[in-house]
């Protein structure tokens, strides 16, 4: 391999000939061997950082700071970033020190490079269009990178939400297929009262929607960014029109409604907003896993558990027991969520651990709030595709265990009162005989009372109440 020579202020090092990286990158690589997995596996930063570096090479050109030269040479390049052609040249490492220096300055030295050929020039002679001095001109890592995490959270929030959106209409759905499917609900795990298995399921996409709308908000406290406040929020470095007019030019180049925090130096140390969006990201999470819980349970058996759903079958379950069938796709969205969980811990931590004027370890924060929105969206996909969508109703078994429970007595209270209805509740199961039986043995109601009250699909919404006189 063919090597050229860089150099930075604690001395030199070889950069593979060929490589568009250069010489901070290097040191990157060579100090943070963590994780394995490149900034680049996070496409949307790559995104963010070449816009924002298009944007301010646009506005220092405006503001007569940068030539056209090399104003076009930096634009180009970030515009041919942006096509994923150089994605193989962003090798730092998610986890690294520095509150996310080495992530900044491969995308510098990246652009600079790509920037230099366009120029007629040669990779590394950065005399011509220099990493920092041009690519970098009016910011600093500090209000660059946090910007940056903020546009690709947007991004990756977006697309979330519409996984999740689709989640609830797979959801939604079942519920208008399963609306005459009446089944016992359940409270500790013990019989409740009736339900239909249409109103479950569209309980289930009921409260996925509400996610969906907490997220949209925290998406929106993103929009507030501190690009311009280079090093502390002090703005150190820039123009006094400089901070204005590069958000401006980022909102038009980006489409997305940012503005200008009106304090950068509380903006440059504060991550309230990552911490708000991890909440509502854990918030997803539990009640998704709560969900998967609840169809792991309901299609339990098939013969000695509740069975009355069907989840699709999409793999064998046992390498030793024949026929057996597992619900892998719910227990993989489980797993998903307990990871997003305990991202949150981890972003809780990293955001109380800031301080003074920055918090160096956005990266740890980027990294999992990435992650966990990257591994929601992607089992949300799975799990409607290969779970929700394909879901059955065992009609007939779900009826004949509401008609064996002790659960209708809750429809005698009105008239009967509740004590008498617990007695009559309570011999039933004595008995293992029906509640609509001893009801008519007892000439406490007659039958056509008994049918009136005891219809299971006028139980699972109000009524009026049939109190025979009495009030309690």
């Amino acid at each position: 391999m063919k090597f050229r020579e860089e150099k930075d202020s604690l001395g030199s090092r070889k950069v593979p000939a060929s490589a568009y990286y250069g010489v901070q990158t290097v040191r990157a690589l060579e100090n943070f061997q963590v994780t394995g997995i490149p900034i680049s596996h996070y496409y949307r930063l790559l995104d963010a950082l070449a816009f924002i570096k298009e944007a301010a090479a646009l506005v220092n050109f405006e503001l007569g700071l940068l030539s056209e030269e090399l104003m076009h040479a930096i634009v180009v390049a970030c515009q041919q970033i942006r096509t994923g052609k150089f994605n193989d040249q962003f090798l730092v490492d998610v986890i690294q020190g520095g509150a996310g220096t080495s992530i900044n300055m491969n995308m510098n030295e990246v652009i600079a490079n790509i920037g230099l050929e366009i120029l007629g020039k040669n990779k590394g002679e950065y005399k011509y269009l220099h990493p920092n001095n041009h690519v970098n001109l009016s910011q600093s890592t500090n209000d660059v990178y946090p910007t940056a995490i903020r546009l690709a959270a947007i991004w990756y929030g977006q697309e979330l939400a519409q996984s999740l959106e689709e989640l609830k209409e797979s959801f939604l759905a079942k519920g208008e297929e399963f609306k005459d499917i009446l089944k016992m609900g359940r409270t500790q795990l013990q019989d409740a009262v009736p339900i239909t298995l249409g109103q479950e399921f569209t309980a289930y996409g009921i409260t996925i929607g509400e996610d969906i709308e907490r997220l949209q908000e925290a998406l929106t406290l993103l929009q507030e960014i501190n690009l311009g406040g280079t090093a502390i929020g002090t703005g150190i470095n820039t123009l006094p029109e400089y901070a204005p007019k590069v958000v401006e030019k980022l909102r038009e180049l980006t489409g997305l409604p940012l503005k200008l925090s009106p304090n950068l130096i509380e903006a440059t140390s504060d991550t309230g907003a990552l911490v708000q969006l991890s909440g509502i990201l854990k918030r997803i999470a539990v009640k998704i896993s709560k969900i998967c819980n609840d169809l792991r349970l309901l299609s339990s058996g098939p013969f000695a558990g509740f069975r009355e759903i069907n989840l699709p079958p999409v793999q064998p379950g046992s390498s030793i027991m024949p026929g057996k069938v597992n619900p892998v796709i719910p227990e993989m969205m489980n797993q998903i969520c307990y990871q997003v969980i305990g991202n949150d811990l981890t972003i809780t931590i990293a955001a109380e651990a800031g301080q003074l004027e920055l918090n160096v370890f956005e990266p740890i924060m980027s990294f999992n709030l990435f992650q966990s929105m990257e591994m929601l969206k992607k089992g949300s996909i799975i799990f409607r595709e290969k779970c929700i969508q394909g879901i059955t109703a065992n009609k007939e078994h779900c009826l004949e265990m509401v008609k064996k429970s002790s659960g209708l007595a809750t429809a005698l209270v009105p008239c009967l009162g509740y004590e008498l209805a617990a007695q009559i509740a309570k011999e039933a199961q004595q008995k293992n005989k029906p509640i609509y039986e001893l009801v008519l043995e007892k000439g406490l109601l007659t039958e056509k009372e008994l049918e009136d009250l005891l219809d299971p699909q006028q139980m699972t919404c109000p009524r009026p109440l049939n109190l025979k006189g009495k009030k309690y």
